[in-house]
């Protein structure tokens, strides 16, 4: 487990631990573009799983949260048409070869795109979620995010980014999905 990784996994409140992976994203992304090889390989499969899980939980947790907030329903609606970009570009990603020369080009994109989206999220979202709600509730919301996470889709599943398209079809996608991975590992050690 990373240091950024145990930041986040003791991280008791909700906004702390969103912004702790944001900043785990950032420094994904980083490191995807600035290796090569078996190295950017695996620091991109670390970025898509990061991303798919960290926009799962969010989507049943946090926005459900936040559109209970007054004028919430428009910030969600703005974050959700940003996530389907995400995922739909994360997806052409994921198909790609990560030495593939259009490989990088769309990966600044996606992460230009992905940064632009937390801001937002920290900015219009999260400060709101911050002031409406008590620590105690903010503690309870960051341990029903890391359940959500445990359980979420490792990969991008465009199309599902509401609540209950997420519950309805986030555990059996993410068995498939967890399985996919550990049959990828395995090929690429064997």
């Amino acid at each position: 487990m990373s240091t950024t990784e145990k930041q986040y996994s003791s991280t008791e409140d909700l906004i702390d631990l969103l912004k702790a992976q944001h900043g785990q994203i950032r420094d994904l992304f980083d490191e995807v573009m600035h290796s090569q090889g078996q190295e950017r390989k695996e620091a991109f499969r670390a970025l898509v799983r990061l991303l798919a899980v960290h926009e799962t939980a969010e989507e049943e947790i946090v926005h459900p949260m936040a559109r209970r907030i007054p004028g919430g329903d428009g910030i969600v609606d703005d974050r959700l048409a940003e996530e389907r970009a995400a995922k739909e570009t994360l997806s052409e990603l994921d198909g790609m070869d990560t030495d593939d020369p259009a490989f990088l080009k769309t990966l600044d994109k996606l992460r230009m795109d992905v940064l632009t989206h937390a801001r937002a999220e920290e900015r219009y979202e999260f400060e709101r979620i911050q002031d409406e709600f008590s620590p105690a509730q903010l503690k309870g919301f960051a341990a029903a995010v890391r359940a959500a996470q445990a359980t979420a889709p490792t990969r991008p599943h465009p199309g599902t980014e509401s609540a209950t398209k997420n519950m309805l079809m986030g555990p059996p996608v993410a068995i498939m999905d967890r399985v996919r991975d550990m049959i990828r590992e395995a090929r690429d050690k064997g």
